[in-house]
């Protein structure tokens, strides 16, 4: 009788990294758990020697839009399967994208929408961020704390956006209750009426190409809106994370707030790194596919988000990932005639998030490979309450796994991904290092180009509290 396996999968022969450890072993998973690693292990039901590639935590990306109402009343181009789909082939396994409040809604149902789709289409693991825009009573005082001791504990708000934004005093109400209930607040900082001058001034004066984004979004109005933020969240005492920096002052003005305050937390992005205000300058109306909020910067602000991972001003790394497709249904309502005012903010990036970071930080010499890690996976579970069971390669873990094959290279073309956007403002980058097979809890489900995972069989997360007495 043939004596049964002790694992149900062994990674064997791989260079595994986690975010502060680089070693040679081989990684035992049973029931979806790492029960083992070690040298020589025995062999599994499944094996896969992975000769040397590196063996990473599977990514998680804590800022995406999947399937969402965006406050112009744009759907995203992508729903909870494609979305999925496109992060896995990216290498991340699981995502945090955002459960959105609008005004007139209630957060129950909003939740409770947001869930069945999830629930239904995900193919990797995820949890939710609540976007709080309808800060009336019932969601202040019921809903929001109910939210949290169910495992939802981030809470995002805009401050600008006319159809999302909230005001000052309640950016302190919420504050006071994610103090209170043991959560963190995320906000969009670009100060409101500083844009809408200048978009006002720009329209009188017949500036209406996609460049003219840029130049209303003033590095300036993130500036200022971002000292606010954080000095309400120094003032109340709250966990801050302030998403999608984009500027060089506030990566400086992060640097010193985190001098003064450990609840102070910042992330960027891969459009900040890769990409430049001058891509909105493209011929006709190409520009509109490199228009998002904030937009991207010049070389000096890509420089200083670069030094910014580097040195550990900037905690995480994530996509924010919001598709919209190059014609009248996201990008270009009316057509060619769309105005800079008009068109859907947001970019496709969840499944080359990864890439482009392994390829021009790692490969590049930029960063390290644990830097690599934290940045990508570890920070995120550790900083959104998902330590322990994600980000890490350690027994007692969930068995997400990235293999990445660091001498594949690739052109990057729309038609090669995942995501139903339709284009990539990457298109034609060379990139070296691909996540070529990915597990997610134990299943293998990604491997030799193929998806092998069915809708619906991710799992939600809830998340843990924020304990105040320990370190970030």
């Amino acid at each position: 009788m043939a004596q049964m396996s002790e694992f149900d999968l062994v990674v064997r022969n791989g260079r595994v990294a986690t975010a502060s450890e680089v070693f040679a072993a081989d990684i035992g998973v049973r029931g979806g758990v790492i029960a083992a690693i070690a040298r020589d292990l025995p062999k599994a039901a499944r094996d896969i020697d992975v000769d040397g590639c590196w063996v990473l935590p599977g990514g998680i990306d804590s800022h995406c839009h999947i399937e969402q109402l965006s406050g112009m009343g744009v759907m995203c181009a992508d729903d909870f399967y494609s979305g999925t789909v496109a992060a896995a082939f990216g290498g991340t396994t699981t995502v945090i994208p955002f459960a959105a409040q609008h005004r007139g809604m209630v957060v129950p149902e909003v939740l409770a929408d947001y869930s069945a789709r999830a629930a239904a289409k995900s193919v990797i693991d995820y949890g939710f961020h609540l976007i709080v825009a309808n800060p009336d009573e019932r969601t202040l005082t019921l809903d929001l704390p109910e939210v949290i001791r169910s495992g939802i504990t981030s809470i995002k708000l805009f401050l600008t956006y006319e159809r999302m934004r909230v005001d000052d005093s309640i950016v302190l109400a919420v504050m006071d209750v994610a103090r209170r209930e043991g959560a963190m607040v995320m906000v969009h900082a670009e100060n409101h009426e500083m844009i809408q001058h200048r978009v006002a001034s720009l329209l009188e004066q017949g500036y209406i190409a996609p460049k003219y984004h840029a130049v209303a979004h003033d590095a300036l109005a993130e500036v200022e809106a971002v000292s606010r933020a954080i000095t309400a969240a120094r003032f109340i005492g709250v966990r801050l994370m302030i998403v999608h920096v984009s500027a060089a002052e506030t990566v400086d003005m992060v640097r010193r707030a985190k001098a003064q305050s450990p609840l102070i937390l910042a992330e960027s992005c891969p459009q900040y790194l890769f990409l430049s205000e001058a891509d909105l300058d493209r011929p006709g109306l190409e520009g509109a596919k490199f228009c998002c909020s904030p937009p991207p910067r010049d070389a000096v602000s890509q420089r200083a988000v670069w030094k910014g991972f580097m040195d550990g001003t900037l905690d995480v790394y994530s996509s924010d990932h919001a598709p919209y497709r190059f014609d009248e249904t996201g990008k270009l309502p009316k057509g060619e005639a769309t105005t800079f005012k008009e068109m859907a903010n947001g970019l496709p990036g969840l499944e080359l998030r990864l890439p482009l970071l392994f390829s021009h930080g790692v490969m590049g010499g930029l960063i390290s490979i644990n830097q690599f890690v934290a940045l990508s996976a570890a920070n995120h579970a550790r900083i959104y309450g998902l330590e322990g069971r994600k980000g890490t390669v350690a027994v007692g873990a969930d068995a997400d796994l990235a293999i990445w094959n660091p001498a594949r290279q690739t052109v990057v073309t729309a038609d090669m991904l995942h995501d139903r956007t339709g284009y990539t403002p990457y298109e034609g980058m060379n990139l070296m290092g691909w996540p070529e097979t990915v597990i997610s809890r134990g299943r293998v489900i990604v491997e030799n180009g193929q998806l092998h995972a069915e809708p619906g069989s991710g799992r939600y997360l809830a998340r843990d509290k924020l304990s105040w007495d320990a370190p970030i």
